[in-house]
């Protein structure tokens, strides 16, 4: 007889909810999360399917909040089946088993787990299916709902995989900023043996990467890295050597800490691009601030709680990428804490049984600490 949340999961895994498909995923959690008397509402925005279940009317009220979409199985031979959901030797297989499927499994075996015993206070969970996606209809619009409807909770964690190698090492407190930017520099075309008579915009782009990846901005703060600048694509679109094109663009990710925002890196690169060029623009695509929930006393409960079930101390973290947490993070406090990510977006993505049982009694150690 397999765990509850092994039964559960098996079940969303063999949901192809490949964003920005659902493919019967809320209707499995919908079912479960009935049973257990919690009411559910479907928010579907655009075309993204999302759910919010709740049960308890009073406070305190406490959150859980992930993902039921799932990226591509992508291009290599799988061992079984992407969405299969096959167990061998202790290993549950699928798309999605880390990422997350199986903590949002763990989260409701642990309220059920919870709700046996205990009915103080209020338990939710927020579900989107479009945060592997653009993250545009999906969690922020569902917190723009809570707020209208008086349901903010008063701290949320999300079950993204934060642990590099065992569980229980890492509570990610915090994420960095994300900024992406197209940086186009315009010139003047003309013939490459009379550059007098041209202006080259890939020479002046040129001078900017330079002066980008070699100016530091900072040397990391008390909970942060670092801010750091990648390239990530220089585009001409010239098919010829004998022509100086009339523009040339770069694109660029930045990854930034609490010692600035969106609006001041914008600002700085506008400023570092108008000193090597006359005409230009940069472009910023997306943006995500960086966010903090300083240790405290919830930050407290949730490391005692995951110590008592794992046997493990976790650190606190901010590194990594971003994550739904960043929206959540403008409404209450939140953390996030999940399963082992060394599969997590990779062929053979998988979980072991010893760890989604581990992870259930940890959630259910700290719903006990937050709802006690």
């Amino acid at each position: 007889m397999t765990h509850p949340a092994v039964d559960l999961a098996q079940a969303l895994l063999r949901c192809a909810s490949v964003t920005p498909a659902d493919d019967g995923a809320m209707a499995v959690l919908t079912q479960e999360l009935e049973h257990l008397g919690f009411t559910v509402t479907h928010l579907p925005f655009g075309t993204t399917p999302n759910l919010f279940a709740r049960i308890g009317t009073e406070g305190p009220h406490f959150c859980f909040a992930g993902h039921t979409d799932v990226v591509p199985p992508g291009n290599g031979a799988w061992r079984h089946s992407p969405f299969e959901a096959v167990i061998e030797d202790g290993v549950l297989t699928g798309r999605g088993a880390v990422d997350m499927k199986g903590a949002i499994a763990c989260f409701i075996a642990a309220c059920a787990e919870h709700l046996e015993h205990r009915r103080h206070g209020s338990i939710s969970l927020l579900i989107t299916g479009d945060e592997e996606g653009p993250a545009t209809d999906g969690t922020v619009k569902v917190l723009e709902w809570l707020a209208e409807t008086s349901q903010v909770p008063d701290f949320c964690l999300v079950g993204e995989p934060t642990n590099p190698h065992k569980l229980g090492e890492v509570i990610k407190i915090g994420r960095r900023g994300s900024l992406n930017a197209r940086i186009t520099v315009h010139g003047i075309q003309g013939h490459a043996a009379y550059p007098h008579l041209a202006d080259n915009p890939v020479h002046r782009l040129v001078q900017i990467l330079a002066a980008l990846t070699s100016m530091p901005r900072d040397a990391g703060s008390d909970w942060f890295e670092p801010t750091t600048l990648q390239v990530t694509s220089v585009d001409v679109g010239n098919p010829v050597t004998n022509v100086i094109p009339a523009q040339a663009s770069a694109m660029l990710n930045m990854r930034f800490n609490d010692q600035h925002t969106g609006a001041s890196i914008t600002a700085w690169l506008n400023s570092c691009v108008a000193h090597y060029a006359e005409r230009f623009e940069v472009e910023i695509t997306s943006c995500s601030e960086s966010f903090l929930t300083p240790p405290g006393p919830d930050v407290d409960k949730l490391r005692a709680a995951i110590a008592q079930a794992t046997g493990v101390e976790p650190r606190l973290d901010t590194g990594g990428g971003t994550s739904d947490a960043r929206f959540i993070a403008q409404y209450c406090p939140v953390a996030e804490f999940g399963l082992v990510g060394q599969t997590m977006h990779k062929v053979d993505e998988c979980v072991t049984l010893a760890d989604m049982e581990a992870l259930t009694c940890a959630y259910a150690a700290i719903l006990e600490a937050f709802l006690a």
